[in-house]
C-alpha cells in the first residue's frame, strides 16, 4: 500500500483525476451509465491499494464484484478487506430509517476503521436512490450531503455519490448541487458554481 497520501488521485473514468478531501457527485442516466462511473473508480482503487467503500442500492452487491471480477483477482480484495460492497439497506437504512448522524458514524468508523488497520487511502462510493424511498429520516438527504463536507477534511479520502437524472427531481437535483464543490457529468469533472458552504447551505435550510 502507499505510504504516503497522493496529491492527486486518478477517478479511473476517461482520466480524471481529483483531489484527496474531495466530495463529488456524479449525474447519470439509467444502470449502464451509472456502472461506466463506479465500476472504473473502484477498479483504479483497487489496483493502487486504496480502501473501497461502495454501497450500492438499485444494483446488487454481487453484480459489482462480478463486474469487477472480469479483470481483477477479487478473492485477495475481499479476504484482505479492501473491498467492502454493502447494500443500502445495511447502511443508509440500516435502522429502517435514515440518519444523517448514524450515516456520519457509519463512515467516521469504516474509513477511521480501514486507516488504523494499515490503509493510507480511502475511496468511498454511494449510490442515492435510497432517498427516494417512502422511508423516515429520507427528507435530511441534502442536509447529511452538505454535513458530509465537513467530514471529508478528517482523512485521506474521496466521496462519490451516484445520481440518476432519471429518478430524481429537479429540486432535488438544484440542492445536491449546492452540497457538492465538484460535479461529474458527460465523462468531465467540473468545479461547481453553485456549491455552498456547509454553514451556508445549512442556514438557508432553517
Amino acid at each position: 500500500m502507499p505510504d504516503s497520501m497522493p496529491t492527486s488521485v486518478a477517478l479511473g473514468v476517461a482520466g480524471v483525476q481529483v483531489t484527496p478531501g474531495d466530495h463529488l457527485c456524479a449525474f447519470y442516466r439509467g444502470p449502464a451509465a451509472r456502472d461506466e462511473i463506479l465500476i472504473p473508480y473502484l477498479r483504479e482503487g483497487l489496483q493502487t491499494g486504496d480502501k473501497c467503500i461502495c454501497v450500492v442500492d438499485a444494483n446488487d452487491p454481487e453484480a459489482v464484484l462480478a463486474a469487477l471480477a472480469a479483470d481483477l483477482d477479487r478473492g485477495p480484495c475481499l479476504s484482505s478487506q479492501q473491498l467492502d460492497v454493502q447494500r443500502s439497506s445495511d447502511t443508509y437504512l440500516r435502522e429502517g430509517r435514515f440518519s444523517t448522524d448514524v450515516m456520519l458514524d457509519f463512515w467516521d468508523d469504516a474509513v477511521g476503521g480501514a486507516l488504523a488497520h494499515g490503509f493510507s487511502f480511502s475511496r468511498a462510493v454511494g449510490e442515492m436512490t435510497w432517498s427516494l424511498r417512502q422511508m423516515s429520516g429520507v427528507e435530511e438527504l441534502v442536509e447529511y450531503e452538505s454535513r458530509l463536507n465537513r467530514f471529508l477534511p478528517r482523512y485521506p479520502q474521496v466521496v462519490l455519490c451516484l445520481y440518476d437524472l432519471d429518478r430524481f427531481s429537479g429540486g432535488i437535483l438544484l440542492d445536491v448541487l449546492k452540497t457538492h464543490p465538484k460535479v461529474l457529468v458527460g465523462g468531465m469533472l467540473v468545479a461547481n458554481p453553485y456549491y455552498l458552504e456547509p454553514d451556508e447551505f445549512l442556514a438557508t435550510r432553517q
